[in-house]
């Protein structure tokens, strides 16, 4: 606003003072000579209070100005607004102006409204909508231009309803100029973004294609951002741009720039153009057409030999524009994907590009290179151009740069080049720029994990990178090194003697502590008979780190004191120490509850004479169970626009070619830690870990980039409560009572009573029978010895007609009976429900009443409207309150839709935001996994099943459209089986993040 002010106060400035002699306004000259020629604020002040009382009196005379004078007068009113000061008077003025058949008049007008009357609500509004909209049907070229530039600056959303129509005619016009096609482009373009309903759908949607032949070459300009908008919104009415915009890019490209002289730029022709051309088919896949992909293919050649031409001149802006085409060309190769001799082209002049002297190419080179890689071709980087990305982490002087080499790297790493690629990035941590450590570290922590050989390297990896940058180690990195090392027996004494001798150090981070206090705590007796390591030392070397510790760090290493006291209770000296440290004054008396309810607890268990109880308290932890690593969800934060670290994932999972080693299994962060506390019940004894068969679609990572589950807390006052605990106590429970007195205790039985602390008061079996209507249009929704309740669903796009029957199943006759609905936390705004009361409130024994609902969707939600019915027992003369949920999740509004591989793969790639996608990874509920079943599912939810689509046959995807009166939204799924693992990972996206968030948390149940 402030640069359109400035702009309009510079064009005053001309107007009045003009390069040509006649042409000024004398009056608007003296008028900003005085203002300038103020010494003081008030001077200034009252000069333009006597202009305005002038101009007022002018304006109310009963002598009739002329254009002229209204231009003028209007000119100063905008002059004085600019300034700062309020205008309240002569706006009809000026909307009289746009009516003036003069350029400068209407010019003035159009000015002075886009200034001062731009606001919506503004009572003028109908009579500037009526003279743009006469302007637009003028035969003057210069007065429809004026016309759409103000409504491209202006037009809320009532403006554009009204002269949205009017716009698509002036672009499918034979006989409009160049110059309004180019503006009626851009006007529209404008519309597109800031008001999409105004722009109407017709015919002319289809002809505007055909502006990309135009022999305007403005024209073609600002036709092609029009068809990117129009592209980019739906791909599947627009594909004959693709044949158009390929023969007006080969027609570019192979041009003389002395033929394209007025769109030529320091000797590149036509360089906007072909980058707009250039995006513009990377909207769509590879054409299918042969003639179309050979004449593109010719056309990229013809792009990637002009970089070995001569330069046409010296200038940066030469160099600038070339290579801004090439880029764009290289892109275009890399989307295309299947054609190998391009992209070995592509690659080999990108690697020509990591020497440039130019930092900016170096930086464009290896961001085409890590897009390259991250899109499954990471073969046509030849293993030779490791060491130049390597140079340029470490001598770049462009902290941008060497990031875009960390993701390069991050995105080339294999089996062979992951120790050198590792070693790098540690070096690099210790210089790297603060804002971006946690980040590297993430980085390393993945590849160590995903691409090690053995787990020997991994340890030493994540302990050195622990000493290196012990501060950006997140929760995750060394929650994720204890799972791995508590399910891989073959590491856990290796492990368990490396941390050892890590904690030597006279420096040691805190992170480090509690790795060292989980592994030692776990498997410290593994190297107990090493005269080096006693469990005296170990418990010696864990204490000194004790004081310096945090509050958190120490309550682990309790927990570790008290697994010692338990495994080496034949070793001298330990058991005592270990009551010592409990019973000091710092842990007993400690001003942290959870610290003093520990060190008290602890104590008390470890001066029992029952060795049943600490057998079963300190019981050995059992395997992780299986889960999915959190460090990709982590990096995902981190990651910037092209989000280099979680597409590498993404890609593998799509091309279903990657090779990992054999899955760690993996249990929840849970029982690692509890406010960063270990659990307490773990004994030094190891347990077998199951083998795990490998499989190329699972990694140390498991299934993909979800996080760990973190959300049920270790009792803080019972620490030795165990999620994992198997089978019964039996008579092992009476001595824990007798230590920590007894626990509440439950009634098996579920009474009337009790149905009010349920979710809304409704009916325990709500739920399930909820649940069985995401998949089906009918069923029963409720049944007791009272009422039997059905329902029938009819979905009509954004309505839905829902047929309730109710029966009564009693002795009795049910009287007073009625039916509501209740909407919850402002459901309201989503649902809207329409329904008649029945008819007679009463139901004698085994009659039936059938109640009508009509509910619209005005957008996506998540919360379940209740249904409440009431009504009292003739016979008992009890009143009967029953809630459940109504039969209605957001699946009903779902419309199939069908897409061929290719179209629903590029709109898949398009949705490639992390905002615009919502993953779950989890275990089959229903063992198993069965094919025929999953079908039935996927069908019966809505949307539609696409059958051979996958490259992966296993795998199911299936389009939809989520119907709302606000807006319509397309939402694509994926559904992965894992046959070895029995876990599935679905994938839903869309442009509205909550619209896939409600189809997960639909569909996971079901699977």
């Amino acid at each position: 606003m402030a640069t359109k002010m400035k702009g309009a106060k510079d064009f005053l400035n001309d107007l009045a003072m003009p390069t040509v002699k006649g042409e000024g306004m004398r009056g608007l000259a003296v008028f900003i000579s005085d203002i300038r020629n103020c010494k003081s604020k008030e001077a200034e002040v009252k000069r333009i209070n006597k202009e305005l009382a002038n101009i007022r009196s002018k304006f109310k005379g009963d002598k009739t100005l002329d254009g002229y004078q209204k231009k003028k007068y209007v000119c100063k009113l905008l002059f004085i607004f600019l300034l700062g000061h309020d205008i309240d008077f002569g706006h009809m003025e000026a909307v009289n102006l746009l009516s003036s058949n003069k350029y400068s008049e209407k010019q003035i007008g159009y000015l002075y409204i886009s200034v001062l009357l731009n606001n919506q609500n503004h009572e003028l509004n109908k009579l500037i909508v009526q003279s743009i909209k006469n302007d637009l049907g003028s035969a003057q070229p210069i007065h429809i231009n004026l016309a759409l530039q103000c409504i491209a600056n202006i037009a809320g959303k009532e403006m554009a309803m009204s002269l949205g129509p009017d716009i698509p005619k002036l672009l499918t016009s034979g006989d409009v100029s160049p110059d309004v096609k180019q503006s009626a482009s851009l006007c529209l373009l404008k519309l597109l973004r800031t008001c999409p309903e105004a722009v109407p759908h017709g015919e002319w949607a289809t002809r505007v294609v055909h502006l990309l032949n135009d022999h305007h070459l403005g024209v073609v300009t600002a036709a092609t951002s029009l068809i990117h908008e129009l592209v980019r919104r739906n791909p599947e009415d627009y594909k004959s741009c693709v044949s158009l915009a390929v023969s007006r890019l080969c027609r570019i490209v192979t041009a003389n720039y002395t033929d394209l002289q007025d769109y030529t730029y320091y000797f590149v022709a036509g360089p906007w153009l072909s980058v707009k051309l250039l995006r513009l088919l990377q909207l769509y896949p590879t054409p299918e057409d042969p003639a179309i992909l050979q004449r593109l293919s010719t056309c990229l050649d013809n792009i990637l030999n002009r970089t070995n031409e001569a330069p046409k001149s010296k200038k940066v802006q030469h160099s600038n524009a070339k290579n801004a085409v090439l880029f764009e060309a290289i892109n275009l190769i890399i989307h295309m994907e299947n054609d190998e001799r391009l992209l070995t082209r592509a690659c080999q002049q990108l690697c020509l590009f990591l020497s440039h002297k130019e930092t900016n190419l170096r930086y464009l080179a290896l961001e085409s290179m890590c897009n390259l890689a991250s899109t499954g071709c990471g073969k046509y980087i030849e293993p030779a151009q490791l060491n130049p990305v390597i140079n340029s982490l470490k001598s770049e002087r462009d902290i941008s740069v060497r990031q875009r080499a960390v993701d390069l790297l991050y995105a080339m790493c294999d089996y062979q080049n992951v120790k050198t690629i590792v070693a790098e990035m540690l070096s690099y941590l210790e210089l790297a720029d603060y804002s971006i450590r946690e980040e590297l570290v993430l980085k390393v922590a993945i590849l160590s994990e995903k691409w090690a050989k053995d787990y020997t390297w991994y340890v030493d990896t994540i302990l050195r990178l622990i000493r290196v940058a012990g501060d950006y180690v997140s929760e995750e990195v060394w929650h994720r090194v204890i799972q791995i090392v508590t399910n891989v027996d073959t590491v856990r004494h290796y492990a368990a003697k490396t941390v050892f001798e890590a904690l030597q150090a006279n420096a040691c981070h805190e992170n480090m502590v509690k790795v060292g206090g989980y592994i030692l705590g776990e498997f410290g007796h593994l190297i107990a008979k090493d005269p080096s390591s006693t469990p005296l030392t170990q418990f010696q070397l864990l204490h000194s780190k004790f004081p310096l510790c945090s509050v958190s760090t120490r309550i682990m290493l309790l927990n570790t004191y008290v697994k010692f006291a338990n495994v080496f209770e034949e070793y001298a000296g330990v058991k005592d120490a270990i009551k010592d440290v409990l019973l000091n004054d710092s842990n007993i008396k400690s001003s942290d509850v959870e610290l003093q309810q520990r060190a008290s607890e602890y104590h008390r268990l470890i001066t029992m004479n029952n060795t049943d109880v600490l057998n079963t308290v300190l019981d050995e932890m059992p395997a992780f169970p299986e889960k999915e690593s959190s460090l990709l969800a982590k990096l995902k934060q981190y990651s910037r626009t092209n989000a280099i670290g979680a597409q590498n994932e993404e890609e593998e999972g799509e091309t279903g070619t990657s090779k990992q080693m054999p899955a760690a299994k993996v249990r929840s962060t849970d029982d690692v830690r509890t406010n960063g506390e270990a659990p307490a019940n773990v004994s030094g004894k190891s347990s077998p870990v199951p083998n795990i068969p490998p499989s190329v679609s699972e990694d140390l990572l498991q299934l993909g980039d979800s996080q760990l589950d973190f959300s049920t807390p270790v009792s803080s006052t019972n620490p030795y409560a165990q999620s994992n605990a198997v089978g019964d106590l039996g008579s092992n429970l009476d001595p824990l009572l007798d230590i920590f007195g007894p626990g509440p205790t439950t009634n098996g039985s579920l009474t009337n009573g009790s149905l009010s602390s349920l979710p809304g008061g409704v009916h325990p079996n709500a739920e399930e029978a909820f649940k069985r209507f995401v998949l089906s249009d009918s069923g029963v929704l409720h049944e007791d010895d009272q009422i039997h309740i059905s329902a029938q669903i009819e979905p009509r796009q954004s309505t839905a007609q829902l047929t309730l029957l109710f029966s009564n199943s009693a002795a009795s006759p049910l009287n007073d009976f009625s039916i509501s609905v209740k909407l919850p936390e402002n459901l309201s705004d989503f649902l809207s429900v329409n329904m008649i009361p029945i008819t007679p409130p009463s139901l004698a024994p085994g009659a039936q009443a059938k109640q009508m609902v009509e509910v619209t969707c005005k957008a996506d939600y998540m919360t379940k409207p209740i249904l409440n019915v009431c009504f009292t027992n003739g016979g008992s003369g009890l009143p009967t309150n029953l809630s459940v949920y109504l039969p209605l999740p957001v699946s009903k509004f779902f419309q199939p839709v069908v897409f061929n591989s290719g179209d629903f793969f590029t709109k898949w790639k398009f949705l490639s935001q992390p905002s615009q996608e919502c993953q779950k990874i989890f275990a089959a509920k229903f063992p198993p996994i069965n094919t025929v079943t999953d079908h039935s599912k996927l069908q019966g939810f809505g949307m539609g099943l696409l059958l051979n689509i996958d490259p992966n046959p296993a795998n199911y995807v299936c389009a939809g459209v989520l119907y709302t009166t606000s807006a319509n939204v397309g939402v694509l799924l994926r559904l992965e089986p894992n046959l070895q693992s029995q876990m599935y990972r679905l994938t839903v996206r869309s442009l509205k993040s909550s619209a896939a968030q409600a189809v997960c948390e639909l569909l996971e149940p079901h699977f």
